[in-house]
């Protein structure tokens, strides 16, 4: 069976500061490094074929920190025009000793428009914590100039099943290290999860979180949660 490991990137700067992070390109904290690298060891005995990650720093030094401790693989950065090549052909590389990286777009986190940068309990303190909270939660309700949550699932979805779903159907080995709310996209998806349902799901910090696919006939998946 394929795996599919989903990481949330490690504690940021700005997750320890209780700041909307959104797009805003924030690093991860000391406490965040250690969080990918304990999560690395976790995973050791995976040997992945390929990752993704989003464009954000902080999504992108946990994917490199999990790889340091994952059997010395030398992560290389897939040129976007590149993609659709096939790798080792294309590069005369050794894919025992090298795995191929690409940086999307899609796995970004949800954008928080106008609470991009706040505290939020500052943010509670402008528009009130019920409204705040119910940008936060909801399904269908987006922050002022910013993203809904199923703005954030009708962007990642089209990635994940056109991109994920062939690759593991060819029994790959797959790591993906993005955000809170672009792997509750995913998850949704994983685990038929309901817009209510998944409201309600919180993922920690660099934890991974992983799953086997099996064949479910005529091209299609299913999938289970192992830890």
């Amino acid at each position: 069976m394929s795996k599919l490991v989903l990481i949330r990137h490690g504690q940021s700067q700005w997750n320890l500061e209780n700041r909307f992070t959104g797009w805003v390109d924030i690093p991860l904290s000391p406490q965040g490094r250690e969080e990918a690298r304990a999560a690395g060891r976790e995973i050791k005995h995976i040997a992945f074929d390929r990752a993704y990650t989003s464009k954000l720093i902080r999504a992108i030094e946990t994917l490199l920190l999990v790889l340091g401790e994952n059997g010395g693989k030398t992560p290389v950065f897939v040129p976007e025009t590149e993609r659709e090549r096939p790798w080792g052909e294309h590069y005369r590389s050794d894919l025992s000793r090298e795995i191929p990286v690409e940086r999307v777009l899609a796995l970004n986190e949800r954008y928080y428009g106008d609470l991009q940068g706040l505290n939020k309990e500052v943010s509670a303190a402008q528009w009130g914590r019920e409204q705040v909270q119910i940008w936060r939660r909801s399904f269908d309700q987006a922050p002022p100039g910013g993203e809904s949550l199923k703005d954030t699932v009708a962007r990642v979805l089209p990635f994940f099943r056109e991109t994920i779903i062939p690759r593991l159907l060819q029994g790959e080995h797959l790591l993906v290290t993005a955000h809170g709310n672009s792997l509750r996209a995913i998850i949704m998806e994983l685990e038929q999860m309901s817009p209510e349902a998944i409201r309600g799901l919180e993922i920690p910090t660099g934890k991974p979180r992983v799953y086997e696919a099996g064949s479910a006939g005529e091209g299609a998946l299913r999938f289970e949660r192992i830890s």
